[in-house]
């Protein structure tokens, strides 16, 4: 597995979540701006309320996916790793982990990589461990096949 490829698409998801926000926001924005006077006055002024919520729910979105993501080009994935630790590719008996941010599942190559944060608790676990070592979280055995 390309790691370069897999911090790429990492990118793009999050690049692609900020953009989306951005659009639903500007949308909601000019839905409430366009939204006329015309209708009975209490109910227009619960609709623009409603509207004013969401928006404020949407930018705190934007505000976690942009932080999220200046976090994630901080990390340093190039450095070798002997030691599981942030920015890490994991593979295990159970999969491959991406000690990073907390995006989630992703596939490349026809793999699924599961990009997880460096305070989730299997990060926590795995953290510190090499290759060849056994680690049990929730009752489920991760043996430590390699580390990029």
């Amino acid at each position: 597995m390309q790691k370069q490829q897999l911090i790429q698409a990492c990118r793009d998801y999050l690049k692609d979540k900020i953009n989306s926000l951005n659009a639903i926001i500007n949308e909601v924005t000019e839905s409430s701006n366009s939204e006329s006077k015309s209708s009975a006055g209490d109910k227009h002024e619960t609709s623009k309320a409603m509207m004013q919520l969401e928006i404020e729910k949407l930018g705190t979105q934007l505000k976690e996916a942009e932080e999220l993501s200046a976090d994630f080009e901080k990390i340093n994935f190039n450095k070798p790793f002997q030691t599981i630790e942030q920015g890490s590719l994991v593979e295990t008996n159970r999969g491959w982990f991406l000690i990073a941010s907390s995006i989630g599942k992703l596939t490349i190559d026809e793999k699924i990589v599961f990009v997880i944060s460096n305070r989730s608790p299997l990060a926590l676990k795995l953290i510190g461990h090499k290759q060849k070592d056994t680690v049990v979280f929730n009752d489920v055995s991760y043996s430590i096949i390699s580390i990029n």
